[in-house]
């Protein structure tokens, strides 16, 4: 492929194909027939040499070479956009859509202000809030999946750390929160003094894992002291694992923020775990190409002012 040749026009195709998967809705937001955005692939796929999308059930799926191509498009897009039109966004009448990924406790505390600000200032503007399914969100970012992620990424943070300003992804502190042991009023174990590291791990345990692992934060913590707890039961929200530590005999672990928003603070009991855990940092991860850009500047900067 030779770039001098290349039609740049099909690169905005190839980043609005990415984003939908779908042909039609693609072609919808970019004005133009179907038709007309299958031939700007083909050309695409001619001047690349690749296979860039095959048909699925539900639209295209993108080729291992087109997943490796997007970031670098969609991190030229940006640069162009921000360049030809940097006061492009205005929240009073602009149209736009943003994803954010995070868990239930962190939706609990972040939407309900978010969502109000929206509708005072930016009538127009649709948040999408997608599950977390991960510690590391970085590819959600990097695809174009999501436009922010908030939570607790401890393992992120030190690897942004240590690639300074070279590092793909720029991070700023929302709140902190602590881990407690959650159980129901009137468990055993609910009874001061009752709640020790041998108890603890002699009980029965509720693991809440948004990836599916078979460990959580807490698990880490104990296997540097040597010992274990008996998961009998993973779930994948705050919520659900409120509900059911609530009517039955497992303890579970939760952030103590999210407690209210069960429903059920009064029929639970928060206890201090008896060893250390981390300090909850949520934070708010955004892709360095989205630095500049003025409507990605205004939604994160909406986020932020939730802190005070």
């Amino acid at each position: 492929m030779s770039f001098r040749n290349l039609d740049l026009n099909l690169l905005r195709v190839f980043d609005v194909v990415m984003d939908e998967r779908n042909l039609t809705r693609a072609a919808q937001r970019l004005a133009m027939t179907q038709p007309a955005v299958s031939n700007a692939l083909r050309r695409l796929r001619e001047a690349t040499g690749q296979t860039l999308f095959t048909r699925s059930a539900r639209g295209v799926q993108p080729s291992t070479e087109a997943e490796a191509l997007w970031p670098a498009v969609r991190d030229a897009l940006a640069g162009l956009r921000v360049a030809f039109d940097p006061q492009s966004f205005d929240p009073a009448v602009d149209s736009r859509a943003f994803r954010l990924a995070m868990a239930d406790a962190t939706a609990w505390l972040v939407m309900p202000g978010l969502a109000s600000a929206l509708q005072v200032l930016a009538p127009g503007v649709q948040l999408r809030v997608l599950p977390l399914a991960t510690r590391d969100p970085r590819q959600l970012l990097d695809t174009g999946q999501a436009d922010l992620a908030l939570g607790f990424f401890p393992a992120v943070a030190a690897a942004l750390s240590a690639e300074g300003q070279a590092a793909s992804a720029r991070m700023l502190p929302l709140y902190s929160s602590d881990y407690v042991c959650v159980l129901r009023r009137g468990h055993p174990l609910a009874e001061p003094g009752a709640l020790t590291l041998d108890s603890y791990c002699a009980a029965r345990h509720m693991l809440v894992s948004f990836s599916g692992r078979p460990q959580g934060f807490a698990d880490e913590a104990l296997a540097a002291l040597g010992r274990r707890r008996h998961i009998v039961l993973t779930v994948n929200q705050f919520a659900t694992a409120g509900r059911v530590a609530a009517q039955s005999e497992l303890l579970t672990v939760l952030p103590r923020h999210f407690l209210p928003a069960t429903g059920l603070a009064d029929a639970l009991v928060a206890c201090a775990l008896p060893f250390d855990m981390p300090t909850i940092h949520v934070t708010l991860l955004w892709h360095r190409r989205n630095e500049h850009d003025p409507a990605q500047r205004w939604l994160r900067e909406q986020v932020l002012a939730l802190r005070a």
